[in-house]
């Protein structure tokens, strides 16, 4: 692994991990409102990271000529990158 993707990884442990602390404490009715606004941010955040690995595994099953779902409109490919999904805009062929 590359410094990069270590921190990444890092970043990404330390925040699961914090959302975990906070929905614990949202159970136990022990949370601030401030740790309330940090789970919903942390719940986007995480979202949007399952969303962007379900695009990238689509689309490289995509590019081996699998039958997957994969949202297309003619100006944006894959349509989701909007919503944190995909990188790019560009076709993959």
């Amino acid at each position: 692994m590359t410094m990069n993707q270590t921190l990444c990884y890092t970043i990404g442990k330390v925040a699961t991990e914090k959302l975990a602390s906070i929905q614990s404490k949202m159970q136990d009715d022990t949370a601030t409102a401030e740790d309330r606004i940090l789970a919903a941010g942390l719940e986007e955040i995480t979202a949007l990271a399952k969303n962007r690995i379900s695009v990238a595994s689509n689309e490289t099953e995509f590019s081996k000529g699998s039958d997957v779902w994969v949202e297309r409109t003619q100006g944006h490919l894959p349509h989701i990158r909007l919503h944190g999904g995909a990188l790019e805009d560009d076709s993959i062929t």
